[in-house]
């Protein structure tokens, strides 16, 4: 008998919209298709490699027959003890390799592991605006409901917590932060992280930091574990994708107190069936890299960031110099009604992709987002092309 109604996907999927570089990198590709060639200035895809010892850890373990197997869960004990290692030597936080430190498929899926392990239809989280939008989507998915808190240049791009106390937290579970942030470059501090976690506890609320940019154009890493009692109310995401140009490997990892571990793992467990040895050897390997190779990478970075500089100048954008991340974060004329309007403007008037900031949430608006994952060579021709068009 033939179906009288179409079958209908979840609810939850009403809530969400394909995210916005999927499908921008859709038009981009119709726009090469039709003969364009288009510069794209905007996703954080680290396009230097890793380091060469890395890269042959990964071939040779994926020469032992022996490695092809399915993997622990909790992810291998050199990867654990590694991660515990590199947590000690560059932040000063000291981490159970067993019960503390949980190896994840990168920290994005992190977000909704962590988000299914603590909030329940109808909890409330607090979702950063301007913020990644992966943490409102992941809120939305698992039906909760959003607060969002403003972040603000007056302000470092801190939330005003006084502000939120104000509100009703009672039904908040989860508070996401971002330090060093993302998309505005802002780094927190240790009075800031002292007031968060405080915060946290004072209302009963999981303070997650996603934290993968601490290792790029930041002379001071800093993790939010490195303050009193952070495990007892905190969980850390980072990652190896930005720190290690290892954004395809998709390794990443969360540390927090061993309860917090175990509700992740339990959502975990049931989404995946463990990393690839090798993939996990590697990833070991790199986190082994000395200063040496972050200094070599920033390096790259700072060069880079002297062209795009140039390219926010040519479009009268106001930016902070003192902005920490792999992004360079600024403000546009007012001459534009938003950042939609100017990104459009470059893509279609010279094919060079910027990122507006509205997709980050409507205190993004009035800024623009360029990344620094595209060589010197490339960034000039983008310069050139904007100068025409200006001229």
């Amino acid at each position: 008998m033939e179906r009288d109604r179409p079958i209908q996907a979840a609810k939850r999927i009403n809530q969400v919209e394909e995210y916005y570089f999927s499908t921008k990198l859709k038009e981009l590709e119709r726009l090469r298709k039709a003969g364009k060639s288009i510069i794209n200035m905007g996703i954080g895809n680290p396009d230097l490699p890793p380091a060469p010892a890395v890269l042959k850890m990964l071939n040779t373990q994926s020469a032992d027959e022996a490695n092809h197997g399915y993997q622990s869960y909790i992810g291998i004990p050199e990867l654990r003890e590694a991660i515990c290692r590199w947590y000690k030597i560059h932040y000063d936080v000291t981490i159970d390799a067993v019960s503390e430190v949980l190896p994840l498929m990168g920290s994005k899926e992190g977000i909704m592991h962590i988000t299914m392990a603590f909030v329940n239809p109808g909890d409330s989280v607090l979702v950063p605006n301007p913020g990644y939008p992966t943490y409102a989507s992941a809120s939305k998915i698992a039906e909760a409901k959003l607060i969002t808190y403003d972040l603000d240049e007056h302000n470092n791009w801190l939330p005003d917590l006084a502000a939120l106390e104000k509100h009703d937290l009672s039904q908040v579970k989860l508070m996401w932060i971002n330090y060093p942030n993302m998309p505005t470059g802002a780094t927190g501090s240790v009075e800031f992280f002292k007031q968060v976690i405080a915060f946290g506890k004072k209302h009963n609320i999981v303070i997650v930091n996603d934290n993968p940019y601490s290792f790029i154009l930041n002379e001071k890493p800093m993790s939010i574990m490195s303050l009193e009692g952070a495990k007892e109310i905190a969980i850390e995401l980072n990652s190896l994708s930005k720190s290690h140009n290892m954004a395809g490997w998709r390794v990443g990892m969360a540390i927090s107190n061993p309860q917090f571990i175990q509700y992740i793992l339990r959502v975990k467990s049931n989404m995946d069936s463990g990393m690839f040895k090798p993939l996990q050897l590697a990833a070991a390997k790199a986190l082994e890299l000395g200063d040496e190779w972050y200094a070599s990478v920033n390096n790259e970075y700072m060069k880079r960031r002297v062209i795009v500089h140039e390219i926010m100048d040519l479009l009268n954008c106001k930016y902070d110099l003192n902005q920490t991340g792999m992004f360079v974060w600024a403000r546009i004329p007012d001459n534009y009604q938003d950042s939609g309007a100017l990104s459009d403007d470059i893509l279609y008037g010279c094919d060079v992709f910027i990122t507006p900031g509205f997709i980050f949430g409507d205190k993004g608006k009035h800024y623009i987002r360029i990344s620094l994952c595209t060589n010197q060579t490339v960034l000039k021709e983008a310069k050139q092309r904007i100068e025409k068009l200006r001229n």
